[in-house]
Protein backbone atom coordinates (compact mmCIF):
# COMPACT_ATOMS: atom_id res chain seq x y z
CA UNK A 1 0.00 0.00 0.00
CA UNK A 2 1.11 3.64 -0.92
CA UNK A 3 2.20 5.67 1.86
CA UNK A 4 3.39 9.49 2.24
CA UNK A 5 6.53 10.93 3.81
CA UNK A 6 4.91 11.96 6.96
CA UNK A 7 6.77 14.47 9.06
CA UNK A 8 6.08 13.89 12.74
CA UNK A 9 6.44 15.66 16.45
CA UNK A 10 9.84 15.14 17.20
CA UNK A 11 11.26 11.56 19.09
CA UNK A 12 14.58 10.95 17.95
CA UNK A 13 17.72 9.99 20.23
CA UNK A 14 20.07 12.72 19.53
CA UNK A 15 20.65 15.98 21.51
CA UNK A 16 20.46 18.01 18.25
CA UNK A 17 18.42 18.11 14.90
CA UNK A 18 19.11 20.06 12.02
CA UNK A 19 17.59 18.72 9.23
CA UNK A 20 14.10 16.98 9.22
CA UNK A 21 13.93 13.90 7.59
CA UNK A 22 13.08 10.38 9.25
CA UNK A 23 16.88 9.43 10.32
CA UNK A 24 17.19 12.59 12.53
CA UNK A 25 13.64 12.73 13.94
CA UNK A 26 13.37 9.22 14.37
CA UNK A 27 16.84 7.69 14.03
CA UNK A 28 20.38 8.28 14.86
CA UNK A 29 21.27 10.29 11.89
CA UNK A 30 22.27 12.94 13.83
CA UNK A 31 25.59 11.45 15.61
CA UNK A 32 27.23 11.80 12.51
CA UNK A 33 28.28 15.27 11.10
CA UNK A 34 26.45 17.60 8.80
CA UNK A 35 27.52 18.53 5.50
CA UNK A 36 26.63 22.06 3.50
CA UNK A 37 25.35 21.61 -0.12
CA UNK A 38 28.76 22.62 -2.32
CA UNK A 39 27.69 20.59 -5.59
CA UNK A 40 25.96 21.60 -8.52
CA UNK A 41 23.62 18.64 -8.19
CA UNK A 42 22.95 18.94 -4.28
CA UNK A 43 19.26 19.61 -3.62
CA UNK A 44 18.55 23.55 -2.39
CA UNK A 45 16.26 23.97 0.80
CA UNK A 46 13.45 24.24 -1.75
CA UNK A 47 13.93 21.38 -3.95
CA UNK A 48 14.45 19.13 -0.65
CA UNK A 49 11.31 20.45 0.64
CA UNK A 50 9.69 18.96 -2.36
CA UNK A 51 11.55 15.65 -2.24
CA UNK A 52 11.23 15.49 1.28
CA UNK A 53 7.27 14.87 0.65
CA UNK A 54 7.54 12.69 -1.84
CA UNK A 55 10.20 10.26 -0.58
CA UNK A 56 8.44 6.50 0.63
CA UNK A 57 8.52 6.01 4.60
CA UNK A 58 11.15 3.50 5.66
CA UNK A 59 10.41 -0.10 6.36
CA UNK A 60 11.68 0.39 10.23
CA UNK A 61 9.17 3.59 10.46
CA UNK A 62 6.31 1.25 9.23
CA UNK A 63 6.50 -1.88 11.52
CA UNK A 64 8.20 -4.01 8.83
CA UNK A 65 11.66 -4.87 10.04
CA UNK A 66 15.35 -3.12 9.63
CA UNK A 67 16.92 -0.68 12.59
CA UNK A 68 16.38 3.06 12.28
CA UNK A 69 18.74 4.43 9.98
CA UNK A 70 21.85 6.79 10.75
CA UNK A 71 22.55 8.66 7.94
CA UNK A 72 20.86 11.56 7.03
CA UNK A 73 18.14 10.99 3.88
CA UNK A 74 18.96 14.29 2.58
CA UNK A 75 22.63 13.41 2.60
CA UNK A 76 21.69 9.97 1.32
CA UNK A 77 19.61 11.34 -1.88
CA UNK A 78 22.48 14.33 -2.42
CA UNK A 79 25.48 11.79 -2.45
CA UNK A 80 23.02 9.60 -5.34
CA UNK A 81 22.42 12.52 -7.38
CA UNK A 82 26.01 13.22 -7.27
CA UNK A 83 27.03 9.78 -8.91
CA UNK A 84 24.43 10.33 -11.19
CA UNK A 85 24.97 13.79 -12.28
CA UNK A 86 28.51 13.65 -12.42
CA UNK A 87 29.53 9.68 -13.36
CA UNK A 88 31.74 8.76 -10.59
CA UNK A 89 32.63 5.29 -9.48
CA UNK A 90 30.85 4.30 -6.29
CA UNK A 91 33.89 4.02 -4.39
CA UNK A 92 35.12 7.59 -5.53
CA UNK A 93 32.56 9.33 -3.45
CA UNK A 94 33.65 12.72 -2.14
CA UNK A 95 34.59 12.28 2.06
CA UNK A 96 31.80 15.24 2.86
CA UNK A 97 29.22 12.00 2.05
CA UNK A 98 28.23 9.31 4.01
CA UNK A 99 30.47 6.37 2.62
CA UNK A 100 30.01 4.80 0.13
CA UNK A 101 28.91 1.32 0.82
CA UNK A 102 26.07 2.90 2.77
CA UNK A 103 25.06 4.67 0.25
CA UNK A 104 25.12 2.31 -2.60
CA UNK A 105 22.90 0.16 0.32
CA UNK A 106 20.48 3.09 0.19
CA UNK A 107 20.60 2.94 -3.25
CA UNK A 108 20.30 -0.72 -3.69
CA UNK A 109 17.23 -0.79 -1.48
CA UNK A 110 15.55 1.50 -3.53
CA UNK A 111 16.29 -0.03 -6.63
CA UNK A 112 14.81 -3.77 -4.92
CA UNK A 113 11.90 -2.74 -3.19
CA UNK A 114 10.43 -0.45 -5.97
CA UNK A 115 11.00 2.39 -3.76
CA UNK A 116 12.70 4.70 -6.38
CA UNK A 117 10.41 4.00 -8.67
CA UNK A 118 7.32 5.16 -6.26
CA UNK A 119 9.40 7.86 -5.62
CA UNK A 120 9.58 8.68 -9.26
CA UNK A 121 5.88 8.51 -10.03
CA UNK A 122 5.26 10.69 -6.86
CA UNK A 123 7.45 13.39 -8.27
CA UNK A 124 5.68 13.02 -11.87
CA UNK A 125 2.37 12.86 -10.77
CA UNK A 126 3.17 16.51 -9.03
CA UNK A 127 4.47 17.90 -12.30
CA UNK A 128 1.44 16.46 -14.05
CA UNK A 129 -1.58 18.68 -11.82
CA UNK A 130 1.06 22.07 -11.60
CA UNK A 131 0.91 21.57 -15.52
CA UNK A 132 -2.96 21.52 -15.57
CA UNK A 133 -3.15 17.63 -16.21
CA UNK A 134 -4.50 14.34 -14.90
CA UNK A 135 -1.80 12.19 -12.67
CA UNK A 136 -2.67 9.95 -15.08
CA UNK A 137 -2.31 9.84 -18.83
CA UNK A 138 -3.93 8.93 -21.91
CA UNK A 139 -1.50 8.97 -24.18
CA UNK A 140 2.07 8.15 -24.61
CA UNK A 141 5.15 8.18 -27.03
CA UNK A 142 7.55 5.15 -27.24
CA UNK A 143 11.06 5.17 -28.53
CA UNK A 144 14.29 3.09 -27.96
CA UNK A 145 17.87 3.98 -27.34
CA UNK A 146 21.18 2.16 -27.30
CA UNK A 147 24.14 3.04 -25.93
CA UNK A 148 27.26 1.18 -25.09
CA UNK A 149 27.92 -0.71 -22.23
CA UNK A 150 31.16 -0.45 -20.34
CA UNK A 151 33.71 -4.04 -19.65
CA UNK A 152 31.42 -4.42 -16.50
CA UNK A 153 28.28 -5.56 -18.83
CA UNK A 154 28.38 -8.95 -19.12
CA UNK A 155 27.48 -11.21 -22.14
CA UNK A 156 24.06 -11.91 -21.06
CA UNK A 157 22.70 -8.57 -20.74
CA UNK A 158 24.68 -7.06 -24.24
CA UNK A 159 24.48 -7.23 -27.83
CA UNK A 160 24.93 -6.40 -30.97
CA UNK A 161 22.41 -3.61 -32.54
CA UNK A 162 23.59 -3.91 -36.26
CA UNK A 163 21.50 -0.33 -37.28
CA UNK A 164 22.96 1.29 -35.22
CA UNK A 165 26.05 -0.38 -34.89
CA UNK A 166 26.38 -0.38 -31.30
CA UNK A 167 27.87 -3.07 -28.98
CA UNK A 168 25.96 -2.73 -25.72
CA UNK A 169 22.30 -2.29 -24.07
CA UNK A 170 19.56 -0.38 -25.57
CA UNK A 171 16.99 1.72 -23.01
CA UNK A 172 13.36 1.86 -24.06
CA UNK A 173 11.16 4.81 -22.66
CA UNK A 174 7.41 5.31 -22.59
CA UNK A 175 6.81 8.62 -21.66
CA UNK A 176 3.38 11.00 -21.28
CA UNK A 177 3.26 14.29 -23.26
CA UNK A 178 5.44 16.40 -21.05
CA UNK A 179 8.01 13.78 -21.48
CA UNK A 180 7.91 12.63 -18.19
CA UNK A 181 8.93 8.87 -17.99
CA UNK A 182 5.75 6.00 -17.54
CA UNK A 183 7.94 3.30 -17.95
CA UNK A 184 11.75 1.84 -18.95
CA UNK A 185 12.93 -1.42 -19.67
CA UNK A 186 16.63 -1.68 -20.37
CA UNK A 187 17.34 -4.88 -22.37
CA UNK A 188 20.39 -6.25 -24.80
CA UNK A 189 20.52 -3.95 -27.54
CA UNK A 190 20.03 -6.82 -30.27
CA UNK A 191 16.45 -6.71 -28.73
CA UNK A 192 13.90 -5.57 -31.59
CA UNK A 193 11.69 -2.26 -30.62
CA UNK A 194 8.62 -4.80 -31.01
CA UNK A 195 10.13 -7.17 -28.74
CA UNK A 196 10.62 -5.52 -26.22
CA UNK A 197 7.03 -3.30 -26.64
CA UNK A 198 5.36 -6.76 -26.25
CA UNK A 199 6.72 -7.31 -23.06
CA UNK A 200 6.01 -3.71 -22.09
CA UNK A 201 2.67 -2.42 -23.46
CA UNK A 202 0.71 -5.02 -21.55
CA UNK A 203 2.60 -3.97 -17.92
CA UNK A 204 1.71 0.04 -19.19
CA UNK A 205 -1.59 -1.05 -19.94
CA UNK A 206 -2.36 -2.38 -16.36
CA UNK A 207 -0.61 0.43 -14.52
CA UNK A 208 -2.49 3.51 -16.56
CA UNK A 209 -6.08 2.07 -17.29
CA UNK A 210 -6.54 5.32 -18.90
CA UNK A 211 -4.50 5.34 -21.74
CA UNK A 212 -5.39 4.65 -25.24
CA UNK A 213 -2.80 5.92 -27.58
CA UNK A 214 0.75 5.49 -28.01
CA UNK A 215 2.78 7.56 -30.89
CA UNK A 216 6.11 5.65 -31.81
CA UNK A 217 8.45 5.39 -34.70
CA UNK A 218 8.14 3.05 -37.59
CA UNK A 219 10.81 0.21 -35.75
CA UNK A 220 7.26 -0.51 -34.53
CA UNK A 221 5.42 -1.72 -37.15
CA UNK A 222 3.97 -4.83 -38.52
CA UNK A 223 1.88 -7.10 -36.77
CA UNK A 224 2.37 -5.13 -33.28
CA UNK A 225 -0.14 -2.47 -33.92
CA UNK A 226 -2.84 -5.14 -34.44
CA UNK A 227 -1.85 -6.97 -31.47
CA UNK A 228 -2.09 -3.79 -29.17
CA UNK A 229 -5.34 -2.76 -30.83
CA UNK A 230 -7.33 -6.30 -30.04
CA UNK A 231 -5.20 -7.46 -27.06
CA UNK A 232 -5.12 -4.59 -24.72
CA UNK A 233 -7.39 -1.84 -26.33
CA UNK A 234 -4.45 0.21 -27.15
CA UNK A 235 -4.32 2.21 -30.44
CA UNK A 236 -0.46 2.44 -31.92
CA UNK A 237 0.11 5.24 -34.14
CA UNK A 238 3.51 4.62 -36.33
CA UNK A 239 4.86 8.49 -36.73
CA UNK A 240 6.58 7.60 -40.18
CA UNK A 241 9.56 10.05 -41.97
CA UNK A 242 8.80 11.27 -45.23
CA UNK A 243 11.21 9.40 -47.43
CA UNK A 244 12.06 12.42 -49.79
CA UNK A 245 13.06 14.54 -46.50
CA UNK A 246 16.67 15.22 -46.36
CA UNK A 247 18.54 16.57 -43.10
CA UNK A 248 17.38 16.57 -39.48
CA UNK A 249 13.41 17.50 -39.13
CA UNK A 250 11.42 17.54 -36.21
CA UNK A 251 8.44 14.68 -36.38
CA UNK A 252 5.51 15.32 -34.54
CA UNK A 253 5.34 13.75 -30.89
CA UNK A 254 8.50 11.33 -31.41
CA UNK A 255 10.21 14.99 -30.37
CA UNK A 256 8.81 14.84 -27.11
CA UNK A 257 10.73 11.02 -26.47
CA UNK A 258 13.76 12.67 -28.00
CA UNK A 259 13.76 15.20 -25.60
CA UNK A 260 13.96 13.30 -23.17
CA UNK A 261 16.51 11.14 -24.15
CA UNK A 262 18.48 14.67 -24.26
CA UNK A 263 17.83 15.08 -20.44
CA UNK A 264 19.56 11.61 -19.64
CA UNK A 265 22.07 11.93 -21.45
CA UNK A 266 23.03 15.35 -19.15
CA UNK A 267 23.75 12.83 -16.47
CA UNK A 268 27.35 11.37 -16.94
CA UNK A 269 26.66 8.15 -15.46
CA UNK A 270 23.94 7.65 -18.24
CA UNK A 271 26.67 8.73 -21.29
CA UNK A 272 26.87 4.67 -21.46
CA UNK A 273 26.00 1.56 -19.43
CA UNK A 274 28.32 1.31 -16.32
CA UNK A 275 25.93 -1.10 -14.39
CA UNK A 276 26.29 -5.10 -14.27
CA UNK A 277 22.23 -5.47 -13.42
CA UNK A 278 19.83 -4.18 -16.75
CA UNK A 279 17.59 -3.17 -13.21
CA UNK A 280 20.50 -0.60 -12.04
CA UNK A 281 20.46 1.03 -15.58
CA UNK A 282 16.60 1.71 -15.07
CA UNK A 283 17.68 2.97 -11.67
CA UNK A 284 19.95 5.09 -12.89
CA UNK A 285 17.74 6.10 -15.68
CA UNK A 286 14.76 6.47 -12.92
CA UNK A 287 17.14 9.18 -10.54
CA UNK A 288 18.44 10.92 -13.15
CA UNK A 289 14.24 11.70 -13.89
CA UNK A 290 13.69 12.68 -10.24
CA UNK A 291 16.49 15.76 -10.79
CA UNK A 292 14.94 16.83 -13.58
CA UNK A 293 11.09 16.55 -12.27
CA UNK A 294 12.32 18.17 -8.35
CA UNK A 295 14.24 21.39 -9.89
CA UNK A 296 10.90 21.87 -11.74
CA UNK A 297 8.73 21.58 -8.97
CA UNK A 298 11.06 23.51 -6.93
CA UNK A 299 11.28 26.43 -9.84
CA UNK A 300 7.44 26.69 -10.16
CA UNK A 301 6.85 26.75 -6.24
CA UNK A 302 9.18 29.28 -5.53
CA UNK A 303 7.91 31.76 -8.40
CA UNK A 304 4.31 31.09 -7.98
CA UNK A 305 2.52 33.86 -6.28
CA UNK A 306 2.40 34.14 -2.67
CA UNK A 307 -1.21 35.18 -1.23
CA UNK A 308 -2.29 38.94 0.15
CA UNK A 309 -2.90 37.89 3.55
CA UNK A 310 -3.67 41.96 4.72
CA UNK A 311 -6.56 41.48 1.76
CA UNK A 312 -7.57 38.68 2.66
CA UNK A 313 -7.91 39.46 6.21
Amino acid sequence: MSQLYVICPAGSSSSTQECDCLAHRFGSAADHPDRRPRYTSDMTDEEWAVVRLALPVPAWMDGRGGRPESYCHRQMVDAIRYLVDNGIKWRAMPADFPPWDRVYAFFRRYRDNALVREFHDRLRDRVRRLEGRNAEPTAGIMDSQSVKADAVVGAGSRGFDGGKKVNGRKRHLVVDCLGLVLMVLVTSAATTEREAARGMLPTLREAFRKLRLVWADGGYTGHLVDWAAQKLGLTLEVVKRSDDTSGFTVLPRRWVVERTFAWLMRSRRLARDYERRPDSSETMILWSMTMVMSRRLARRTATRPQPDLARAA
